[in-house]
């Protein structure tokens, strides 16, 4: 098992920055990549930036520029810095780690709301 907890969202004007944090703990050893994804209301969930342990990254082609991923492995925290944000990046963030084997785990999610 593997719990997962996000922090950091919030009400911003669009243009400004938010940073979002995921705690993990359990059985983290085992993650193979995470990242976050996030989910707009009437729309499917999507992958916004995921990075494996061997720090390979990749973005959402619309946040490429604006938003980076980052890990500090020694406390088990996973980051996404968003700036310049839009109306539409509004959604609620989900952490998300995948475990050899395929096993996936989700955080409660945190909401980013952007108003122009």
């Amino acid at each position: 098992q593997v719990q997962l907890v996000e922090s950091g969202g919030g009400l911003v004007h669009a243009g400004g920055s938010l940073r979002l944090s995921c705690v993990a703990s359990g059985r983290i050893f085992s993650t193979d990549i995470m990242g976050w994804y996030r989910q707009a209301p009437g729309k499917e969930r999507e992958m916004v930036a995921r990075v494996t342990v061997g720090g390979t990254s990749d973005y959402l082609d619309s946040v490429k520029g604006r938003f980076s991923i980052s890990r500090d492995p020694a406390k088990d925290q996973l980051f996404l810095q968003m700036n310049n944000l839009r109306p539409e990046d509004t959604a609620v963030y989900y952490c998300w780690h995948r475990l050899h084997g395929s096993e996936e785990y989700w955080g409660q999610g945190t909401q980013v709301t952007i108003y122009s």
